[in-house]
């Protein structure tokens, strides 16, 4: 039953993302990335940044994304999940 990702899926993209340009991204590529409007992409971003998840840093003078240490305890936390999710035969 695959359908509209959830708010966490997409706030778990968002951070892998950004693992996955080496821990620090530009807007464009996590809307690109992500798959989002720009408008929903900075509301995300925002909650990323209040939650700490995330921080914005500077990068070639442009700004960036940096995933926080609580930003990648939280991917390995939800890497737990979706295994025993899947052990259990429930996708997220």
């Amino acid at each position: 039953m695959k359908g509209r990702r959830s708010e966490i899926n997409i706030l778990h993209d968002i951070l892998q993302l950004i693992e996955k340009k080496g821990g620090v991204a530009k807007p464009t590529h996590i809307l690109y990335g992500a798959n989002l409007s720009y408008k929903r992409m900075v509301g995300y971003l925002e909650f990323l940044e209040e939650k700490d998840f995330i921080e914005k840093v500077e990068k070639s003078g442009k700004t960036a994304y940096k995933t926080t240490d609580k930003g990648k305890r939280f991917l390995l936390e939800f890497r737990k999940v979706e295994e025993l999710s899947s052990a259990f035969g429930i996708g997220l």
